[in-house]
């Protein structure tokens, strides 16, 4: 699982290299991440300017976030937990976008290849054959904003001040408020 082809791209090896292994998951997210940047004409995020919004937590975003530089920190990795290998990615202002969603395949045709020539297949097969591609215009939420953090009134942690709930008169973390009588 750890062989990557040859002839590996300077950015699939940084993708390996993050995650730890080459694999179908992490060809998926890289081969999605090429697709979108490439159709919005666009290069890796330095800021917020490329907005990724991920449909599952699996190795793809990894490649994702290497690739695209979009990421939690920077508030321009956008987690939906749908477990659908979708990938949308957006630029800002314009909410111009690209809707990658991976095609279903023969699971006879996965069960008879080896995970390395899965996650090779998805590095070379013909694009129609591996996504469906959609060009749309999204909405995008505003850029992240740091936030003051205040003290939870139980367990005396900082929390960020949008994160904070009012529970019987005190301020507390999420984690206190839902364990609060």
């Amino acid at each position: 699982m750890n062989d990557l082809p040859l002839n590996a791209h300077p950015d699939l090896q940084r993708a390996v290299i993050f995650h730890g292994h080459f694999c179908p998951g992490l060809a998926i997210g890289y081969r999605a991440t090429q697709i979108a940047m490439d159709a919005l004409g666009t290069g890796r995020a330095e800021d917020e300017g490329l907005v990724a919004i991920v449909e599952n937590d699996s190795c793809a975003v990894d490649a994702v976030q290497v690739l695209a530089g979009c990421t939690f920190g920077k508030g321009n990795l956008i987690f939906r937990d749908h477990g659908k290998h979708v990938y949308t990615f957006a630029l800002r202002p314009s909410g111009q976008a690209v809707r990658l969603s991976l095609r279903p395949r023969d699971e006879a045709d996965r069960t008879e290849m080896s995970r390395d020539e899965q996650a090779q297949w998805f590095l070379e097969a013909d694009l129609e054959k591996v996504f469906v591609v959609q060009r749309t215009t999204i909405d995008l939420p505003p850029k992240a904003e740091i936030r003051r953090s205040m003290l939870c009134e139980a367990c005396g942690e900082p929390v960020m001040d949008t994160r904070a709930r009012r529970v019987n008169g005190r301020t507390l973390c999420r984690p206190c408020a839902e364990t609060a009588p």
